[in-house]
């Protein structure tokens, strides 16, 4: 089952069910109108809408409509938690390397995971609005899961239970203020704007056998610009899967339906995948030439994240966003355009 919200001018949007292609949708009006209200009673609403989803799968849903991504909201507009995580620990590595910093050993044994802003996400077409290209704007292609209600101390299977629905994210960073609030001692505040997630949010059995042991075995692709930068494998070099994320958050707390978790920067060893953030790009130049090259985002720049399945369609949609700000210029390439 695969589900958006569309913009209605609301705060939470009106809740849609969209076809496994992604060609066509259908307002879920008359079995719940907002995401959050599925996610509070799941097993008895989530029936009805898969009902609906194979009823539009099948041409037979009669007001349907194509579905359009630019109408969309994040799929959960607003969510009671936003919690991310670094669970590729390439990426960690390499950041920490260019700096000369060690990475603690505790990193492998223990999630590293930050608690970000909640309130106001970003849909998968908005802009992205910044203050000024000096803050170092970047982004971070990822993953994400909604969960449901998720005891406190679970173990990590337990908690794997919980994932209701998978996307993809863009966490934003902004890479210049991030050192000076880190070095206070508390962890990112200002650093850390509004994430923008994907169109749809799919059910874990839409994406069949590449879900498997809480990862998704798929490749992540950013196009900046229109030039494709990172092909990245999502599966196999991410250390900690998403139950053993979601069991981490859970250890000392009550973790709410509706509690979206993220995986970090998708990052591989090898290099020759690209990157899915330019910090890691930076990072790798930094190793290699003792200095980075490459410019963080100005004004006008695109990026694009997708996934496909393994039968080469969209599985959640396209992120397509332009930053913008102060007199910000027009787009120097369309977001659609891939430069191989």
């Amino acid at each position: 089952m695969k589900l958006a919200t569309y913009k209605d001018g609301s705060r939470d949007g009106q809740l849609v069910v969209v076809s496994r292609d992604l060609a066509t949708a259908h307002f879920a009006t008359g079995i719940a109108t907002r995401l959050q209200q599925v996610l509070d009673d799941w097993n008895f609403l989530s029936p009805q809408l898969e009902d609906l989803f194979v009823t539009l799968n099948h041409g037979k849903a009669r007001h349907a409509f194509p579905f359009e991504p630019r109408q969309c909201m994040a799929p959960l507009p607003r969510a009671y938690q936003w919690v991310d995580a670094s669970a590729y620990l390439n990426h960690v590595a390499l950041v920490r390397k260019a700096r000369q910093a060690d990475a603690p050993d505790a990193l492998k044994t223990d999630p590293l995971m930050y608690q970000g802003g909640s309130d106001d996400f970003l849909g998968p077409c908005d802009d992205a609005y910044f203050g000024a290209e000096a803050w170092g704007i970047d982004f971070e292609a990822e993953l994400a899961v909604i969960t449901g209600d998720v005891a406190m101390g679970v173990s990590p299977a337990q908690a794997l239970e919980g994932v209701r629905l998978i996307m993809l994210a863009n966490d934003w960073s902004l890479r210049h203020l991030i050192p000076p609030e880190l070095a206070k001692g508390f962890g990112f505040l200002q650093g850390k704007p509004a994430t923008a997630f994907s169109p749809v949010a799919a059910t874990p059995d839409e994406l069949g056998e590449a879900w498997a042991r809480g990862r998704v075995h798929l490749t992540l692709q950013s196009a900046w610009n229109g030039r494709r930068v990172g092909l990245t494998e999502a599966g196999p070099e991410m250390h900690f899967h998403f139950g053993q994320l979601i069991a981490h958050l859970a250890k000392t707390r009550n973790v709410r339906a509706g509690t979206i978790v993220g995986s970090g920067t998708v990052s591989n060893q090898d290099a020759s995948h690209g990157a899915s953030c330019i910090a890691e790009k930076r990072a790798l130049e930094t190793i290699a030439d003792g200095v980075p090259k490459t410019e963080y985002m100005a004004f006008g720049d695109t990026i694009r994240i997708e996934m496909k399945g393994r039968d080469g369609l969209s599985l959640f949609g396209a992120i397509e966003q332009r930053v913008t700000g102060p007199g910000a210029l027009p787009g120097r390439a369309g977001a659609d355009g891939i430069d191989e």
